[in-house]
């Protein structure tokens, strides 16, 4: 679904005049029935696999200027209105490269593509690479994470709980833990993952800390969730 009230800018009409143009000459059907399989038939593929996808996303932007938030903003919501799921995953790539020059405001347009065709892989990339940025850099998105974590969409939910995914040593445990036993009981896969995943990923950096809070939860832990917490320590 496109959001029509964010404007088009010059610089947004070339990368996805160009986008367009290069991804569709790359299409692969034959990949691409492999592809929408793997993602258990959410969404259409052009059939571009990873390394090249890249590489031709390289060549999109090849020689154009740096973009604002303006443009990122249009080609984003852009991309998540062509039907291709290559398009959406160029602009996650666009975002993560470019996410330091976006506002705290920037964030409504995060929750936008997160809402819009959810799935865990354009919705894990932006929890890390685009959310977890804006809140580092602007504390008064803090907030909006402590409502994610309780809000009905799940995806919101599992963007909450991964936002700190790489923040290492500058993770603040106490929100992190807090958030996770928010949603102990959940039953979706996705949430008892997530959970799991940020515990491994917070247990790099303080074993000792995740160690004990799985001790602590473990009977109301799913099992998913403690496994994936502990598969590194």
């Amino acid at each position: 679904m496109r959001d029509d009230t964010v404007p088009d800018t010059p610089l947004a009409d070339e990368i996805v005049r160009r986008l367009t143009h290069t991804f569709e000459a790359a299409a692969d059907p034959a990949q691409a029935v492999s592809m929408r399989a793997y993602m258990r038939d959410q969404f259409p593929f052009l059939g571009i696999r990873g390394p090249l996808q890249r590489a031709l996303a390289r060549e999109v932007v090849a020689g154009l200027a740096r973009p604002v938030e303006a443009d990122l903003r249009s080609v984003a919501v852009r991309c998540w209105a062509l039907p291709a799921r290559e398009y959406q995953y160029f602009a996650c790539g666009l975002l993560r490269r470019h996410a330091k020059v976006c506002s705290a405001d920037f964030l409504g347009t995060a929750q936008h593509l997160i809402v819009t065709k959810p799935w865990w892989d354009t919705v894990d990339a932006l929890a890390a690479h685009l959310v977890g940025p804006l809140v580092s850099r602007h504390q008064g998105l803090v907030s909006t994470m402590d409502a994610w974590i309780h809000d009905e969409n799940m995806w919101l939910t599992r963007t909450a709980l991964l936002h700190q995914l790489t923040y290492k040593e500058a993770t603040d445990a106490t929100r992190l833990f807090r958030y996770c036993t928010a949603q102990l009981t959940h039953g979706d896969f996705f949430i008892r993952k997530a959970i799991g995943w940020a515990l491994r990923e917070y247990g790099k950096t303080d074993p000792a800390a995740v160690r004990s809070y799985v001790r602590a939860h473990e009977s109301r832990l799913s099992a998913l969730s403690v496994r994936e917490a502990l598969k590194n320590l």
